[in-house]
């Protein structure tokens, strides 16, 4: 898995096909962000289409081309991630403060998919993200059952091009030094002023938008950050 992860925020079915085409051949790994327009806004693919339930329909385009990563900013992430993880979706991003019954969440998953944290990780990776604000307390319990932390480098979740918050370093390198071998990844703000502060602080994989998609070349701009990542001696895996 790699340390520069694109993401992917999209609109429709077609989006995500044009998106994906433009990565095929240059990472083997995508975040593809699920927002259902009620915990985040607006709405995007599948929930643009035809609701909640098209995530129990679709099957993912270009299945084998890429590990999927499906970071799920809904209402109730419970009520769906076993269905992205029948569809091929290798790792699954839970919202802490927006996950009901976090630790049922995680052990339902694990009982019916088999997750072990850290066993076969290509398969199945649980992830944990919070907010700027979201209280740290609220993971601690289940630190010991995620594979990765996801820290929010935005204030408001579910759009691609909003400002960094510079508050997220500060929580980072706390949780790093509190828990120096959980892999931790950052996404929302990430670009090539602030990538040098994250990978400095103990961040091990960035999850880059907006940054990738509006540079003139998403090749040239995915290889200054590959080059970035290997400066800290962060390298593809």
């Amino acid at each position: 898995m790699g340390a520069i992860i694109p993401a992917i925020l999209p609109t429709s079915r077609e989006d995500l096909e044009s998106k994906l085409a433009r990565l095929d051949g240059l990472v083997g790994a995508v975040q593809v962000d699920i927002v259902d327009g009620r915990y985040a806004s607006p709405a995007s693919w599948p929930y643009t289409e035809r609701g909640g339930e098209a995530a129990r329909e679709d099957f993912l385009p270009y299945l084998g081309h890429f590990h999927f990563e499906f970071d799920l900013m809904v209402e109730n992430p419970g009520l769906v991630a076993g269905a992205w993880i029948d569809h091929g979706v290798n790792r699954l991003t839970l919202h802490a403060d927006h996950t009901r019954d976090l630790g049922a969440v995680i052990e339902k998953l694990q009982v019916t998919y088999g997750h072990d944290k850290g066993f076969a990780p290509d398969l199945l990776s649980l992830g944990l993200a919070v907010g700027v604000e979201t209280d740290l307390a609220l993971i601690e319990p289940h630190l010991d059952r995620a594979d990765y932390v996801q820290f929010m480098g935005i204030r408001t979740i579910g759009h691609q091009g909003e400002p960094f918050d510079n508050r997220v370093v500060r929580r980072i390198v706390a949780f790093r030094k509190a828990h120096s071998d959980m892999p931790i990844q950052v996404d929302g703000g990430v670009n090539l002023h602030t990538a040098p502060v994250l990978l400095d602080a103990g961040v091990s994989r960035l999850i880059v938008g907006s940054d990738l998609w509006k540079a003139p070349s998403l090749t040239d701009e995915l290889a200054k950050f590959e080059a970035l990542a290997e400066e800290y001696g962060i390298y593809e895996k």
